[in-house]
């Protein structure tokens, strides 16, 4: 089987490029090895959310995906709170951007599932695939498959996650760590609907979050050693639920936990976006620390820079794998992705630190930025998608 493009992964990031290129015309393979699930409107809510800000709306809008999603799952937010424990807080709101909201939390199985709603004819999907080689040639990648033999490809897309095989076999490294932290993800419901608001205290241990659902729902999240995450995933939920109380602010009020998962804090980057006629984007090139939920908006960024270079080449005439293309997308979204990178983790780093001259200048920083005026609304404008 030949095709313009391969993607390998089908997730938000894989399936929405895919998508972009199926609907310009190419012809496109989508390798999968799970497809995706159908969401009922009366579901219940999934523990993986994220923050879709403005830009992603916009790319999920054109494609179609977003109009085929449930509008009763999907919670807007206007109102984004940064505080310290007996600190005033940093609010950043919509109305200081002049936008009629931030984002909105969105349910990451409900995108995939509507973005593969959305598939046209024209787009052919292998599913279950498994991809056992890549070989490379002058004018095409080669892909053997356990399940569907040979695909052929001029450009092989790995978008199939953090733990990308794609990235291995094509031999491309990556450097990273661990932040020696985990990140566990509490789903619950409050005795009152939400305020549009979604905030973010920050302590020694790491951010206490609430990012608001649709009615009563809302999901917590809670970074700390990852020794101390594990101790709470193995408790009853009541034992969780009163160390929620002792550790949450008062400003959470009555609630009740459904159901609890939690992750291991890792930042990655590829040493490379290119090599050859391969290409990586989303995870699978980098990922980031979750702190400010950006990790779905700058895959979502990596597909839409990179579709568009494909289909003004393919528009030309261009080979799809031409430098000018390729070095194009490395370089801008290399940039942009180390510069977010690099930013929360600076920001991480400050707001767990323990030293009293750090966290006198965190509290003064804090309160200067509540009075910032233009730069304020910008690091808002940028954090909402529209910068």
């Amino acid at each position: 089987m030949k095709f313009d493009i391969a993607v390998v992964g089908g997730g938000m990031v894989g399936a929405s490029f895919a998508l972009k290129l199926a609907q310009a015309g190419l012809s496109v393979v989508l390798l999968e090895k799970h497809p995706a699930k159908a969401v009922s409107k009366d579901d219940s809510f999934d523990l993986r959310i994220s923050a879709i800000n403005r830009r992603s709306e916009t790319w999920l809008r054109e494609l179609g995906a977003w109009q085929l999603m449930h509008p009763e799952r999907i919670c807007v937010y206007q109102q984004l709170r940064a505080f310290e424990q007996e600190q005033p807080p940093l609010d950043f709101t919509a109305a200081e951007i002049a936008e009629p909201y931030l984002g909105h939390m969105v349910e990451n199985n409900q995108i995939q599932a509507a973005l593969w709603q959305q598939f046209p004819t024209t787009l052919t999907t292998l599913c279950p695939a498994t991809v056992n080689s890549i070989q490379h040639h002058p004018d095409f990648v080669s892909l053997k498959t356990e399940e569907h033999g040979e695909i052929i490809a001029k450009l092989v897309i790995g978008a199939d996650g953090a733990n990308s095989q794609i990235r291995q076999l094509a031999g491309i490294g990556s450097n990273g760590w661990q932040y020696q932290q985990a990140c566990m993800l509490i789903h619950i419901q409050t005795a009152y609907p939400h305020l549009e608001m979604t905030w973010q205290q920050f302590t020694e241990q790491g951010p206490r979050a609430y990012l608001p659902l649709p009615g009563h729902d809302g999901s917590l999240v809670w970074y700390d050693d990852a020794n101390r995450i594990a101790q709470l995933a193995a408790m009853s939920t009541e034992q969780l639920h009163r160390e929620i109380t002792q550790h949450f602010p008062q400003r959470l009020g009555e609630f009740t936990v459904l159901k609890q998962a939690w992750f291991p804090l890792v930042r990655s980057d590829a040493n490379q976006y290119v090599k050859g006629r391969v290409v990586l984007m989303g995870d699978a090139a980098h990922t980031i620390n979750p702190l400010a939920g950006q990790g779905v908006n700058l895959g979502f960024a990596d597909a839409q820079l990179f579709a568009q270079l494909l289909i003004e080449a393919w528009q030309k005439g261009e080979d799809l794998a031409s430098q000018r293309v390729l070095s194009s997308y490395q370089r801008q979204r290399k940039i942009a992705n180390l510069t977010m990178m690099s930013a929360m983790d600076v920001f991480y780093q400050v707001f767990k630190s323990e030293l009293a001259p750090v966290r006198q200048i965190r509290r003064l920083g804090l309160a200067l930025a509540a009075k910032a005026g233009p730069l304020k609304a910008w690091v808002g404008k940028y954090a909402a998608g529209v910068k």
